[in-house]
């Protein structure tokens, strides 16, 4: 099971709106057909395991990371494909919540006459899946927010020099989490200042995350990179109800999609932004700023993984905060994280920690 999770893994940022499921098909303790959802989420996990193992799938066990499906969509149903195949186990990580399935797809196997075994290795397959299960369950993708600081948590100093805090194994670490993400997300302030592309660069990925960009007047540079690239890697902004309507045809013109979303005290609203972003079918997006965003998505609970790269360098109380106000006057009511991985990566320490 743990090779099929790996083997899903593999999807992760390519297949949204449907899961990234990893197969193994095993007979006489030999592995015979392994698969993993394919670009725009078809053909399978199971299917490609299937396709591989041939005949000699027929009394063979099928390890899957989620529930096989069991509604007719653009495909036929997966837990239909392991019948057909003979496959005499199944073997579960996680079932799916989703409508359409949820225990349909175990119900059918077992009609079939094949034995059923749920819940090895759930919790490790459900960190994997949580994209699909938030996007099922609550209409919003998973968020991974990144923080790469200073030893005292600035961003940059105080004129605003911000590059390199991190070294180059650090930078190259990011592109990789992006790759692994639907979308790379960022604030106004950050494409104003920063004018990023957002891209996978350098890692012979052929694939490029959904840009996103929050900004409630649309007050982004039109000569910056995001606009030149629009209609060559999706861009999508999220602007308020009132953003003006000459730069919002603007923007559709240069190839951008426009998605309204509603306020908050003047803000953009982080739960409208993210239940918005989840009925485009986006199941994982990766933050990168800046401060106020971070800060909107943290108060909000909104963040499921911190990321953090922390340089040895300090820049002092003047430089730029990794994140901005939060009104935090008691610890009891800070956002608090659970520690999953630290290491030295190059000359810089990376940190995981998931939401508690």
């Amino acid at each position: 099971m743990r090779l099929a999770l790996s083997l899903g893994r593999r999807g992760q940022g390519r297949c949204a709106p449907n899961p990234a499921v990893g197969c193994v098909v095993v007979k006489d303790a030999r592995i015979i057909g392994r698969g993993w959802t394919q670009p725009g989420g078809r053909p399978h996990g199971e299917v490609m395991a299937l396709a591989q193992a041939g005949i000699k799938a027929r009394g063979a066990t099928a390890y899957v990371t989620l529930e096989p499906c069991a509604h007719h969509g653009q495909t036929p149903p997966c837990a239909q494909a392991l019948i057909d195949a003979g496959i005499a186990r199944v073997v579960v990580a996680l079932g799916d919540p989703d409508p359409r399935v949820d225990g349909g797809g175990h119900a059918m196997l077992r009609a079939a006459g094949i034995e059923v075994s749920i819940g090895v290795c759930a919790e490790e397959a459900a960190r994997d899946h949580a994209g699909f299960l938030l996007k099922t369950t609550e209409t919003r993708p998973f968020v991974t927010l990144k923080l790469a600081n200073s030893f005292d948590g600035r961003i940059a100093t105080a004129t605003g020099e911000s590059q390199w805090i991190t070294g180059p194994e650090a930078r190259r670490y990011v592109h990789a989490l992006r790759a692994r993400h639907d979308a790379v997300m960022v604030g106004a302030g950050t494409a104003r200042d920063d004018d990023p592309t957002l891209t996978v660069r350098d890692l012979g990925v052929t694939h490029q995350p959904t840009r996103i960009v929050l900004s409630r007047q649309l007050d982004l540079p039109l000569s910056g990179k995001l606009a030149a690239g629009a209609r060559d890697v999706p861009v999508i902004i999220c602007h308020g109800p009132h953003a003006p309507k000459e730069l919002l045809d603007v923007w559709r013109d240069l190839g951008a999609q426009m998605v309204s979303v509603s306020e908050v005290q003047g803000a953009l609203s982080p739960a409208s932004v993210l239940n918005e972003l989840g009925k485009l079918g986006l199941t994982r997006v990766f933050c990168e700023g800046g401060g106020g965003l971070a800060a909107s998505l943290l108060k909000a609970g909104l963040v499921d993984e911190l990321v953090g790269f922390t340089a040895g360098l300090v820049l002092g109380a003047e430089g730029r905060a990794s994140v901005a106000a939060m009104g935090v006057n008691r610890l009891a009511v800070a956002p608090r994280f659970a520690l999953i991985e630290t290491r030295a990566l190059g000359g810089d320490v990376l940190h995981r920690w998931a939401r508690r």
